[in-house]
């Protein structure tokens, strides 16, 4: 499965603040160069270098990457899924993660407390799409139950983490 199943661990070293603030400049704009991460966080580039470098070797920047507009791609619509399941077996979850995490139409997929068992967030280009990953999401496992809600207009769709004080 992957890092969202995996057990919290805490830093190999605690952040300092400028272990933060490094953070919080990274996660608006990894494009920087150190040298302009070091000024905003009051490092010379070799020691806030240094840093970034331990904070992906700790794992606490896990990647950079580009964020892309779906809508300018042609993935228009974004489908909430709620699935059910009447096996909780291992044998059964370790199918149903492998298939669906093999899915790229899934963004995130989520086990969740409550009503339903897992949580999935889709992108796709339009319903006919839709109902082609939703067939081949049936035909993986048997499920209890599978909710789709369309999202309508997104409102509110950050990436960074609200970095905690030290």
């Amino acid at each position: 499965m992957n890092d969202a199943a995996a057990p919290v661990q805490e830093p190999s070293r605690r952040l300092d603040a400028i272990d933060r603030k490094i953070l919080t400049v990274l996660q608006e704009d990894a494009s920087l160069s150190v040298a302009e991460i070091g000024d905003r966080v009051g490092l010379s580039s070799t020691p806030c270098w240094k840093r970034i470098q331990r904070l992906e070797a700790d794992g606490v920047i896990l990647r950079r990457v580009a964020l892309v507009d779906q809508n300018k791609i042609g993935l228009g619509i974004t489908v909430f899924v709620s699935v059910e399941s009447a096996d909780h077996s291992e044998a059964w979850l370790r199918k149903f993660a492998d298939a669906v995490s093999a899915m790229p139409e899934v963004m995130e997929f989520y086990r969740m407390a409550g009503d339903v068992d897992y949580m999935l967030r889709v992108v796709v280009a339009d319903m006919p799409s839709y109902d082609v990953f939703y067939k081949k999401l049936i035909s993986a496992v048997p499920l209890k139950n599978v909710t789709s809600r369309f999202a309508m207009e997104k409102i509110k769709s950050v990436t960074a983490l609200p970095v905690p004080a030290a």
